[in-house]
């Protein structure tokens, strides 16, 4: 039973993730014509695209895709719980699961995101690929902060180092 548990929560939070980088995507106003922005869309559409008919975009937000992240986190929470044979909680513990549950992935998102964009910089300088264009679009917005405070070290960027750092000490830091 604990394999299938595992399997199940391996791939209910990759698809969490995957709608959580399309929102991340729109939000860094990355380029979608990239192939992988493409596939995100492409898988995510299937849900966004109903929930974009009944909720209109707020300004620039698309909040089809953000309900579609909660929808998936829900869900994923839900099924987490029926697979455990735990009875959910309240409603108000439930809403706090799914907040932490997309707060923790959104965090592991930029780690990791910001950890291979810091190995391709050292191993392709100055090269392309479109995974280097869409980690850039999604990891600068972060290491900006952090390259105004500490200066590169003998041409070496160490604001990947520090932004996981504090990435992990949010984490360390929810409950």
């Amino acid at each position: 039973m604990n394999a299938l548990i595992y399997i199940v929560d391996t791939l209910l939070r990759l698809l969490l993730l995957v709608f959580l980088l399309r929102v991340l995507l729109q939000l860094a106003r990355a380029d979608f014509r990239n192939p992988i922005s493409q596939a995100v869309v492409r898988i995510t559409n299937p849900l966004v695209l109903p929930l974009r008919r009944i909720l209109p975009p707020v300004g620039k937000v698309d909040t089809a895709s953000i309900v579609a992240v909660l929808i998936v986190a829900f869900a994923s929470i839900a099924i987490e719980y029926g697979l455990r044979g735990v009875m959910p909680p309240g409603p108000f513990a439930w809403l706090y699961a799914v907040v932490l549950e997309i707060a923790r992935t959104t965090l592991w998102t930029y780690f990791y995101a910001i950890f291979v964009y810091a190995l391709l910089g050292l191993i392709a300088p100055g090269g392309y690929s479109p995974l280097q264009s869409l980690l850039s679009a999604l990891c600068e917005p972060v290491l900006r902060p952090f390259r105004r405070f500490i200066p590169a070290v003998a041409g070496l960027d160490l604001s990947p180092l520090w932004a996981g750092i504090a990435i992990q000490a949010l984490l360390i830091l929810l409950p």
